[in-house]
């Protein structure tokens, strides 16, 4: 049986003027063309002109004139025919040789054709539809919404590539919202001559999809609307007015199926690369597909690894078919749909037994009816649950999360440790040479303290030494760019070293964009750690004194003052002056030199308290310096990177978690 499209885009019969174009109807010359075959309403598309003016005005005609309403949605409109008795009483233009005609083609129905049925869908403009836009619940909206957080984060971190299956699933989740939540939109699918078309038919009560032998049989998807209102759907899919159908109203199937709409697909294995194109383009459209397997095919490796596989995580919204059970004799049945379950587990695919969440796998007829009736009833439990265009979404937002997986998921904790910005900052302090400084700021404040409380004679004997030694060769300027060079190294090799410990365990983007971050930073790092190196380095001027340099500077004057004293006395006993007495300037002369260096030395055990703070306080100012350098140049751009990836993180966890 054909269904047959109207292309009727004139007014509406009950419009002024619409009584002359009824009368027209009755015109033979208002008819279909000669060349129609009475016969072959099949033919009439292809030989009837759709945008005819007489056609037109005999289709409004003839449809007002058999009782056809239009109803209110583009989507299609119902004017069965049962059999030529019945139209022979309603219809007054029915004439005693049992031709009808019905306003598109002039029919003649004899006992060959008193059983079949037509239906005729209206592509005029939709009224204004009432229907209520799908509502997604908390769950989703949330995961929804971090997906999106997360796809906005990662822009300049990861390459459109990676996100394009993200952002689909975000654009496809916001269409789909705008449209119908009162609809559940479901796709038959299958392999050539695994009979998809026949089952279509069978569940829309009609022949509506071609059927035959020819290979492949349906060239374009069609489809069904059980109700009005889904319009806005079916154009989404792409398909055009013309293969857009009603099925034929038979009550209790009717509004068992309330809210379907069914699409006919081409096959997924068709040679016609045109057809794949649309099996591939809607399937990732619709709310539920029904798998369709024929006993021959049911284990076709590309069914399987093309389709199924990636589709496990949509086991929800999935009925697998195996039809075609009348070619199997006795129990061959249940042991071939025993191995489709077990090709289904082992796909990933979890099957709705027990209860439990899954695909509904189901053994059928298309041809003899067996097993359609139970899969038209699980069908309208489905659909009447209202729940797939959201589980579909889900799903599809878990294969975004699955592939998105390597770039974000990680099986180790990530980040800096405390060791590891300490060691970055000895590293620095080292290549600036603060322990250098600090031990030079000790010596400075030893000879400080040696020069004020040493004894005059070693003050000479150290001028002497100092006057001896050359002005020049000390420092040779090729030793210090050796130095500088080797500061260098040092600085390079400490920010490889933090950015590989802040990039160990990240996924690859991540740690990629961490190195840069590092390296980055260290651009025109060793030139500000050498002037950080030359204003808080070793201070210049004399170092600070305590309180008690004074006193031992007095009491070391005394013992050179007691020296000369008691050298003074001597030389006077021996020109004469005085009286020989070598007891009393020979003790001071004693007490004099004993006391010097005895003083010296106390000053400088007492000294080396305050030259070690001195010079720690000297290392620990010069290490402040480099460490904050790196901190800001290094450290905190990686810090901030390690944020940004801290963020993506808890975001897809919200993605991932909430689905989980």
């Amino acid at each position: 049986m054909t269904a047959v499209t109207d292309q009727d885009h004139t007014e509406r019969a009950d419009q002024p003027g619409d009584a002359d174009k009824a009368g027209a109807a009755d015109n033979p010359s208002s008819r279909a063309p000669e060349n129609a075959p009475e016969n072959a309403p099949e033919n009439a598309p292809e030989n009837a002109p759709e945008n005819a003016p007489g056609n037109n005005a005999s289709r409004n005609a003839a449809s007002n004139a058999s009782g056809g309403v239009p109803d209110g949605d583009s989507s299609s409109r119902t004017a069965p025919c049962a059999d030529s008795r019945m139209n022979s009483r309603t219809d007054p233009r029915t004439d005693s040789s049992g031709t009808w005609d019905d306003g598109l083609i002039a029919r003649r129905v004899d006992e060959t054709t008193a059983g079949k049925q037509y239906t005729v869908r209206d592509s005029r403009p939709a009224a204004p539809s009432s229907v209520s836009p799908l509502v997604y619940d908390g769950p989703l909206r949330s995961r929804l919404e971090a997906l999106r957080e997360l796809v906005g984060l990662s822009r300049t971190r990861l390459d459109s590539r990676t996100l394009a299956e993200a952002g689909r699933v975000l654009d496809e989740a916001s269409a789909r919202r705008r449209l119908s939540g009162q609809h559940t939109v479901v796709a038959i699918a299958g392999a050539t001559g695994s009979g998809k078309s026949q089952l279509f038919n069978a569940l829309a009560g009609v022949a509506i999809s071609e059927t035959g032998v020819r290979r492949p049989t349906t060239a374009a998807p069609i489809a069904c609307s059980w109700s009005d209102g889904a319009a806005t759907l079916i154009e989404r899919l792409g398909i055009p007015p013309r293969l857009r159908r009603r099925p034929l109203p038979t009550g209790d199937g009717e509004s068992q199926l309330r809210g379907l709409v069914l699409i006919d697909l081409p096959d997924h294995d068709s040679a016609a690369v045109q057809h794949r194109e649309h099996v591939d383009r809607i399937l990732a459209l619709v709310d539920a597909v029904i798998w369709v397997v024929d006993p021959e095919k049911y284990a076709d490796a590309v069914l399987h690894e093309r389709y199924l596989r990636p589709m496990a995580a949509h086991a929800e919204v999935m009925f697998v078919v195996l039809n075609q059970i009348d070619r199997l004799p006795g129990e061959a049945a249940e042991q071939v749909l025993d191995d489709l379950r077990r090709l289904l587990d082992e796909d990933g695919i979890a099957l709705g037994e027990y209860g439990e969440p899954g695909a509904t796998v189901l053994a059928l007829s298309g041809l003899t009816g067996d097993g359609v009736g139970e899969l038209r009833e699980a069908l309208g439990q489905f659909v009447a649950d209202r729940t797939a265009p959201a589980r579909r979404i889900s799903a599809d937002v878990d294969i975004a999360a699955a592939r998105l997986w390597p770039v974000y998921a990680t099986q180790r904790r990530t980040g800096l440790s405390e060791q590891a910005r300490e060691e970055f900052s000895d590293r620095l302090a080292d290549a600036v040479g603060a322990t250098a400084a600090g031990e030079a700021a000790e010596r400075a404040w030893l000879r400080n303290a040696n020069r004020a409380c040493g004894t005059p004679w070693l003050r000479l004997w150290r001028w002497y030494q100092d006057r001896g030694e050359p002005a020049t060769g000390r420092l040779p300027s090729r030793t210090q760019a050796d130095e500088e060079a080797t500061a260098r190294q040092r600085v390079e090799q400490a920010v490889r070293t933090v950015a590989d410990r802040a990039s160990a365990g990240l996924p690859a983007p991540w740690a990629q964009a961490v190195r840069e971050a590092a390296v980055r930073g260290s651009q025109g790092l060793p030139e500000a750690l050498d002037e950080l190196s030359a204003r808080a380095g070793v201070p210049t001027g004399r170092p600070p004194r305590p309180g008690w340099w004074p006193m031992a500077v007095l009491t070391q004057a005394s013992m050179t003052i007691l020296q000369f004293l008691g050298g003074l006395w001597l030389l006077g006993q021996i020109v004469g002056v005085m009286s020989p007495n070598l007891g009393v300037p020979v003790l001071l002369m004693v007490i004099g030199i004993v006391g010097g260096p005895l003083i010296e030395w106390s000053c400088r055990m007492a000294a080396r308290g305050p030259a070690r703070r001195y010079g720690l306080e000297a290392e620990r100012r010069l290490r402040e310096a480099a460490a904050g350098c790196g901190r800001a140049r290094v450290l905190d751009p990686v810090a901030a990177e390690l944020l940004r990836y801290r963020e993506v993180r808890e975001q897809y966890g919200r993605v991932v978690g909430a689905g989980s």
